[in-house]
């Protein structure tokens, strides 16, 4: 049996799981999202991720037509009927079916689709050996322009970098805002370890602001350090002891080069496998 996938309330088998090519999350990407994990059953940090989508939907004013307990529900429907207990969560809600023309009040309304199946973001000898970045010419959004705390359908800033990366002959990269300053990368947020210091840039330099990213910052006192939101340049990142990203997807990668620099070691950090342990933990008592 093939997987199926939630449009509004209905199941479709994934080979017929279709929405409108007049879909304005289509046409214009306009639309919120959210990346979830299902850990042997339950979705971890389901009411931050699920209160995440509804303050994305307000802030482009966009009305999700269901509860977040209804969702709820039916994220764990999907998860069942798909005979899933460890899987990757796709929620997203479009502005809907509209005219070939932006404005947002000719739509006939929101479309919910989840969508429950597996990933692997990278390989598994990344998390034994580290991943390398760049850093890329393509800058963040700023937040004048858009607020990047909205995780919207339109990824094309993101994108772009990505493509940046792929050419240079890696997997992720690591944007900077307008300002020179460290963003995030392409899909992850970063941290770096300096001494007993765990620090990561600040929401004020253009980040979104990740739920693994907040997981892990919880964690850091317990792993014996200090969680810091701090403004970076690249030099703090080339002169760090360790650095890593993390993700819903990616959970916690670690990297040992950036710009052809070696960090730290050259290898995997040790606060970094600690924190990745610890946060493996987490999602066994994370009750859903």
């Amino acid at each position: 049996m093939g997987l199926k996938v939630y449009i509004n309330g209905e199941f479709f088998e994934k080979g017929q799981a279709c929405i409108s090519v007049y879909d304005h999350g289509l046409l214009y990407g306009d639309g919120v999202f959210e990346g979830i994990r299902a850990y042997n059953g339950r979705i971890f940090r389901r009411h931050e991720h699920v209160g995440r989508l509804f303050r994305s939907a307000e802030a482009i004013a966009l009305q999700i037509p269901l509860s977040p307990e209804q969702i709820s529900q039916d994220m764990y429907r999907t998860l069942e009927l798909n005979g899933l207990r460890d899987a990757y969560i796709r929620l997203l809600v479009t502005r809907g079916i509209g005219l070939l023309g932006i404005d947002p009040s000719k739509c006939a309304g929101p479309q919910v689709v989840i969508i429950a199946d597996s990933i692997e973001l990278y390989p598994q000898e990344l998390y034994e050996n580290g991943l390398k970045l760049i850093i890329t010419k393509t800058v963040r959004t700023p937040r004048y322009s858009f607020d990047t705390r909205v995780k919207s359908l339109n990824y094309l800033n993101n994108i772009i970098a990505k493509i940046e990366c792929l050419r240079a002959g890696v997997m992720e990269g690591i944007m900077l805002n307008t300002d020179g300053k460290v963003a995030e990368c392409t899909g992850d947020n970063i941290f770096i370890v300096k001494g007993s210091q765990l620090a990561t840039p600040p929401v004020s330099a253009c980040i979104l602001e990740g739920v693994t990213r907040k997981v892990v910052m919880d964690l850091a006192p317990e792993a014996g350090l200090e969680a810091v939101e701090r403004d970076m340049v690249p030099e703090d990142l080339y002169a760090a002891d360790e650095c890593f990203l993390t993700g819903t997807a990616a959970e916690i990668v670690p990297v040992v080069g950036i710009d052809d620099r070696q960090i730290g070691d050259g290898r995997p950090g040790a606060h970094t496998a600690t924190l990745l342990s610890m946060f493996r933990q987490e999602t066994e008592k994370d009750p859903g």
